[in-house]
């Protein structure tokens, strides 16, 4: 039934468009000079519509319809690179708010002096998986960093994740017996924010190694249901990725946040540029990126990649 809404939606969108378009072809036969302007401005409109449909076609993977799980680890540079992954969960929050998006926050682990060590954020919303699978790779800053007594430039990197995540998670079938689970006391900042029970999940999967934790759920069974559906994401994308390789091979978080792997760079010092390395598309002012522009370099990537 979600299936055929989202199919609807496409053909009326589609529909609309059509129409508008042949209205205004009849227009402009009959337009008088007085009228040039707002033609002009009718037929931008459409092409920005046609566009967008135009991008939507590129999201034809299985997953791309659906919801996703979204992980930021602080890479090489300590407390700046942990500055730096706060800064990316505060772009893409905002980001997905510009789109309606639903968000919530599975589990976050904020850093000694400043920042996140990391954090895992559910991202709802139509095609929320396809939009922000370009995302997932090294992310690159450069700045003066505010936490150097002399000021000086530092580099930062941070990995961003990108899982599908599914409403019916079946088709990953985890027996019992492969699953340890511990229970300790939520981390915080203090006073009420500190759980005094043991509500806090962590999940081991011991075929493969993989620890999953959630502990932002005041209830201890939330934060297992929450972290079930990171660790199911997780194992989905190994079976897609190739299903008789080595997990060691598969696991994204284990690409190394450092030189050389980066798929982004943002450069807030001595000039303002954010560069997709992928693409090549780049964007001067690096403040609206942060702010949640990101749609530019998604495009691109859909546009040259898919």
């Amino acid at each position: 039934m979600i299936r055929q809404a989202d199919l609807r939606g496409e053909i009326e969108a589609y529909e609309a468009l059509k129409k508008r378009t042949e209205d205004t072809l009849e227009l402009l036969e009959i337009a008088e000079d007085s009228m040039v302007n707002e033609l002009q401005r009718e037929a931008e409109s459409i092409q920005r519509q046609i566009d967008s449909l135009e991008l939507r076609t590129f999201l034809s993977g299985k997953y791309d319809r659906g919801n996703a799980l979204l992980a930021i680890h602080a890479g090489a540079g300590g407390t700046d690179s942990q500055d730096w992954a706060e800064m990316l969960e505060r772009m893409y929050l905002r980001w997905a708010e510009g789109r309606n998006y639903q968000t919530d926050i599975l589990d976050r682990t904020d850093g000694e002096e400043a920042g996140i060590k990391s954090v895992t954020i559910s991202v709802r919303g139509p095609l929320a998986y396809g939009y922000l699978r370009p995302e997932k790779g090294v992310h690159r800053l450069v700045r003066l960093s505010p936490f150097d007594a002399a000021h000086r430039r530092h580099t930062s990197f941070a990995l961003v994740e990108v899982l599908p995540e599914m409403d019916d998670m079946d088709e990953i079938h985890v027996p019992a017996e492969d699953i340890k689970m511990d229970v300790y006391k939520s981390s915080g900042a203090g006073g009420q924010s500190v759980q005094k029970n043991a509500t806090a999940v962590r999940l081991t999967h011991i075929p493969t190694g993989m620890v999953v934790t959630c502990q932002n759920e005041r209830s201890q069974m939330q934060n297992k249901e929450n972290a079930m559906r990171v660790l199911k994401a997780r194992l989905l994308e190994i079976k897609q990725a190739e299903q008789d390789a080595k997990i060691s091979e598969l696991r994204g978080e284990y690409t190394k946040a450092e030189w050389g792997s980066q798929i982004r760079s943002y450069v807030l010092h001595p000039y303002q540029l954010v560069k997709d390395h992928r693409t090549d598309h780049e964007i001067g002012n690096a403040q609206a990126v942060l702010d949640g522009h990101i749609d530019p370099f998604i495009e691109a990537y859909l546009r040259k990649v898919d």
